[in-house]
């Protein structure tokens, strides 16, 4: 056998199946006390990574779950923390899978299926395959259900085992957030703008799965927060810097908008910025407001107009904002300004698409048929002008 050192083969690049455990190396309030709405600016270390990323790409984060919800699910299931069980990452307990590989806080279908074979006949059961047989009303029991709801509800049924009762879960998924900065600006960091997700239903307070996690759980200083970088094929910026830009974003949709800034100014593009951005209140919700500011008294950002719905008697939106700007809006467009929004896509986007359909008419002159030509194809297809990132 040969002496010589066989080379190791290169590590996995980081991915859903291999993601990279991250440090949360900064976390910080954007929102003021105050505010409806709790949004936080979150700083992670990629050193060590080799990952890299592009403004208008995403990261994807693992969430876990939290450690009293666990511990009462377990305590509902009737089971031993400490169980062996085989997780899909392997052999471990019954409470550390539970942690980091079932999403506890959103009950599936499934688990309504499972609970009926194996529990008693009697009250419980008959209630059970009421909800079980009809599917509308099964998709709106679990719509606002954990598992703990439903194990409380339940509770005549009573699984064999603790495997039997995680085949019931689904596994955790990774959320995707869109990047807040340009890589070069912040060399081995990657920050992301969230809105926490809290709630409460059926007598009990509750947390999206990522947003608690990162809000509550999450420490400072500690490598253990799984991400990996989530290409963009599409919502890209401007190959030519000298190329206008319009950035409509309300909420956490401003995000991209913060990295395709900071991108702009350190490749000395010449071309113009423009940031379109809506929340509820501007003394409380104006998000990373005094960096825009800044630029713009620098001159970086040419044209800021703000939508704060909650500051009048009538709400005004982002596509309000559109309209009351529509000639200039439509000079931009005619002289090859690229159009971004980032954000809700039920509503928002919607609105927005509406109110450009709408420009195109009272300013280009154009009947409704061309008018939704123009927007729909021209310039979000054969232009591909008109950049999309909505969820």
């Amino acid at each position: 056998m040969s002496s010589e050192t066989v080379a190791s083969a290169p590590p996995l690049p980081y991915s859903r199946k291999n993601p990279f455990l991250a440090e949360l190396i900064r976390h910080e309030h954007l929102t003021k006390p105050g505010s409806e709405k709790d949004t936080r600016h979150f700083v992670f270390s990629l050193q060590g990574s080799g990952l890299t990323y592009t403004p208008g790409d995403s990261l994807a984060v693992f969430g876990r779950n939290p450690p009293a919800l666990v511990d009462t699910v377990i305590a509902l299931a009737g089971f031993d923390a400490d169980a062996p069980v085989t997780g899909p990452k392997g052999q471990t307990t019954f409470r550390e899978s539970l942690l980091r590989d079932y999403t506890l806080n959103r009950a599936n279908r499934k688990i309504i299926g499972g609970l009926a074979e194996i529990i008693p006949q009697g009250e419980q059961r008959n209630q059970l395959m009421e909800i079980l047989d009809n599917g509308d009303v099964l998709n709106q029991y679990i719509h606002t259900r954990d598992y703990v709801d439903i194990l409380s509800e339940f509770s005549e049924a009573k699984f064999e085992s603790p495997e039997a009762f995680l085949a019931q879960l689904s596994p955790i998924v990774p959320r995707l957030y869109s990047i807040a900065s340009a890589l070069p600006a912040h060399p081995n960091e990657v920050h992301l703008c969230i809105s926490i997700v809290r709630y409460e239903t059926h007598g009990r307070s509750k947390t999206g799965l990522v947003t608690g996690f990162l809000a509550d759980q999450a420490k400072l200083h500690a490598k253990n927060i799984p991400i990996y970088v989530q290409e963009s094929r599409t919502f890209r910026l401007a190959a030519n810097g000298a190329t206008d830009i319009i950035m409509c974003g309300p909420g956490t949709g401003v995000a991209p908008y913060r990295a395709f800034l900071e991108q702009r100014i350190l490749d000395g593009a010449t071309g113009r910025h423009w940031l379109i951005f809506g929340e509820q209140h501007k003394a409380t919700d104006f998000l990373y407001g005094d960096e825009w500011l800044d630029h713009q008294r620098k001159g970086n950002l040419h044209r800021l107009d703000v939508a704060f719905s909650r500051d009048q008697a009538s709400k005004i939106y982002v596509q309000h904002r559109m309209r009351e700007q529509a000639k200039e809006l439509w000079t931009w467009l005619q002289n090859g300004a690229y159009f971004y929004v980032c954000g809700d896509a039920k509503r928002m986007a919607k609105d927005v698409h509406q109110a450009l359909i709408e420009i195109a008419q009272t300013q280009g002159g154009l009947s409704p048929d061309a008018a939704a030509e123009y927007i729909n194809v021209t310039l979000m297809k054969t232009e591909k002008r008109y950049l999309r990132d909505v969820y």
